[in-house]
């Protein structure tokens, strides 16, 4: 997957569990999305990674909001 993809993925990624997680605001969102992200720094293969990113950030999003 190319970095500009992968990049497009994880704001739009952003943008919807913004929408989700609507009590949660929106920069701890993308905090925690930018968070699980930087996690994977490093890592070569790269295809899973917005998935993984979503699983993650919405975990923490699910508690946050409760």
């Amino acid at each position: 997957m190319a970095a500009n993809d992968e990049d497009q993925q994880i704001k739009e990624l952003v943008r919807r569990l913004t929408t989700k997680f609507p009590a949660v605001g929106a920069g701890t969102v993308a905090d925690i999305v930018h968070d699980a992200h930087r996690s994977f720094d490093g890592r070569p293969v790269r295809d899973f990674i917005p998935l993984l990113v979503e699983r993650m950030a919405a975990r923490r999003l699910t508690t946050a909001a409760q």
